[in-house]
């Protein structure tokens, strides 16, 4: 059984009137969960694009929905300091009743924090900073007073307040060497970004090596995708809805999909009719991917969504 969530790219003219027809939507037509990017400007070169700041939207989520759980896909580790992100979250979760899905990685465009002023070090200290980060989020949602030392970050019997009720942590990323390595140490769930099955598998290849190296039970660490897609119920409606991705993110999907989508599906994209997504859907899930965060790129339309909703979503669910 797979379960289907909603993701959106909340930099990319996102208002709090649209932000609150997507959380009913996605709530009403039985999606599991509703996520968002975390970046402070356009990255397709907008800068007339409306945003909302991400966990302000998130907290508008712990009350205006019962259901779904949401989250962030994912927050860079380099914006806020991980003891901050932690109270933040937890309280988040809190509000929610325990339905919050803590996105995290290691950041990566260069020119949000320039424009904003924030430190960009290299690969490697952000990613010991990811690492260590997420180390601090657990300790402080321990529910004791939290240590520790490491080379970026130090805590010293600081208490973590409120304590998360159903918080998870997910890692997000495609490093072999050290983002696999993080997340089977510390995460919950690890997620990736439109992968090839064959990209795919040699991920799952290492993330299980890391798992073994750390003494895991590979099972344990849940896989999930997100995945751009292109949906219609015929060759009318798939260009229609590839030129609506188009038009919002020119720079994702391929030129050539406003006349033939299927090329999308080369790149890692869930492209076609109802019944090729859900068999591609199921080849992701023979592969051991257990949630798919379908990116709506084209978020101003709901046409896309409900058809999931109707023609997909119970047949893979």
């Amino acid at each position: 059984m797979m379960q289907l969530a909603v993701m959106i790219e909340g930099q990319e003219g996102l208002t709090w009137e649209r932000w609150r027809h997507l959380a009913e939507m996605t709530e009403r037509l039985g999606y599991t969960a509703l996520f968002r990017s975390d970046h402070l400007r356009s990255l397709a070169g907008r800068e007339d694009r409306a945003t909302i700041e991400a966990w302000e939207s998130l907290a508008y989520l712990a009350t205006a929905t019962r259901r779904i759980r949401f989250g962030t896909l994912v927050s860079p580790m380099t914006f806020r300091h991980p003891a901050l992100l932690a109270m933040q979250a937890a309280a988040v979760d809190v509000l929610s009743g325990g339905r919050l899905d803590l996105g995290l990685g290691a950041g990566w465009n260069v020119l949000e924090h320039e424009s904003f002023g924030i430190p960009f070090p290299s690969v490697g200290t952000r990613q010991d900073m990811l690492e260590e980060g997420i180390q601090v989020v657990r300790a402080l949602w321990s529910g004791a007073p939290a240590s520790f030392q490491g080379r970026i970050y130090a805590l010293r019997d600081a208490p973590g307040s409120p304590r998360p009720l159903g918080a998870r942590i997910v890692v997000g990323g495609r490093g072999e060497r050290r983002l696999l390595r993080t997340a089977a140490r510390y995460a919950d769930e690890w997620n990736i970004s439109n992968p090839t099955m064959e990209q795919y598998r040699a991920k799952i290849e290492a993330l299980e090596r890391h798992c073994r190296e750390a003494g895991r039970d590979p099972r344990r660490l849940r896989r999930s995708l997100m995945l751009p897609f292109i949906v219609g119920e015929d060759d009318a409606a798939l260009r229609c809805h590839a030129a609506a991705v188009r038009a919002r993110h020119p720079d994702s999907a391929p030129e050539e999909a406003e006349r033939r989508p299927e090329v999308a599906r080369e790149n890692g994209w869930l492209v076609g009719r109802p019944d090729e997504v859900v068999a591609q859907l199921r080849a992701w899930e023979a592969l051991g991917v257990e949630r798919v965060m379908l990116q709506h790129f084209a978020m101003d339309e709901d046409a896309p969504l409900e058809l999931i909703a109707r023609e997909v979503l119970p047949r893979v669910a």
